[in-house]
């Protein structure tokens, strides 16, 4: 049997080449991007399920109110605040809307109101809030039809909304 020593030599050139690759480059000095090691953003994250979201805003940093969720944080509160006696049926804190499903109060069984909520921005402003309510009655064949809301309703619910969402940011800057 025949051992070819031309082997092992080229392998020990390759792996002096290698190294001589590496150390050429030992002197180059390079700058992170981010400062904070991956260590710290681990301790800083931890307990967090989606990391830097706040999805209900509740933080004990100053700009809380913009902070996890597309909308304005007070805005987002308050209109789950003002409507929580309604069936939610969806809530999209990143897109900012907030559908209920229909409610009959018990009061009138005959009627039923939906409710949705469009928050437009992040800051606390009363045009960053839209509110569109339904109404509809239930006929003689029990069929529900399209009926009129009172002009001030929707208005109504927004000046509320907007009251509760002021009352959150007094709080949050009093505590």
């Amino acid at each position: 049997m025949t051992f070819n020593r031309s082997r092992p030599g080229i392998l020990r050139i390759c792996a002096v080449l290698a190294l001589g690759t590496l150390t050429a480059c030992e002197g180059i000095e390079t700058e992170r991007a981010n400062p904070e090691s991956y260590r710290d953003s681990l301790r800083r994250d931890s307990g967090k399920l989606f990391g830097d979201i706040n999805l209900l805003g509740g933080s004990d940093d100053s700009a809380a109110a913009n902070s996890g969720i597309g909308v304005n944080g007070f805005l987002w509160r308050a209109s789950l605040d003002t409507l929580s006696f309604l069936p939610l049926s969806s809530a999209d804190p990143f897109g900012g809307v907030i559908i209920t499903d229909w409610y009959a109060p018990p009061e009138s069984p005959s009627e039923r109101f939906k409710v949705t909520v469009y928050i437009l921005g992040r800051e606390l402003r009363s045009d960053g809030l839209r509110v569109a309510v339904f109404r509809q009655k239930k006929e003689d064949g029990n069929e529900w039809l399209d009926a009129a809301t009172g002009d001030n309703a929707a208005t109504s619910l927004e000046n509320a909304i907007l009251t509760r969402a002021r009352e959150l940011r007094v709080a949050r800057a009093d505590g």
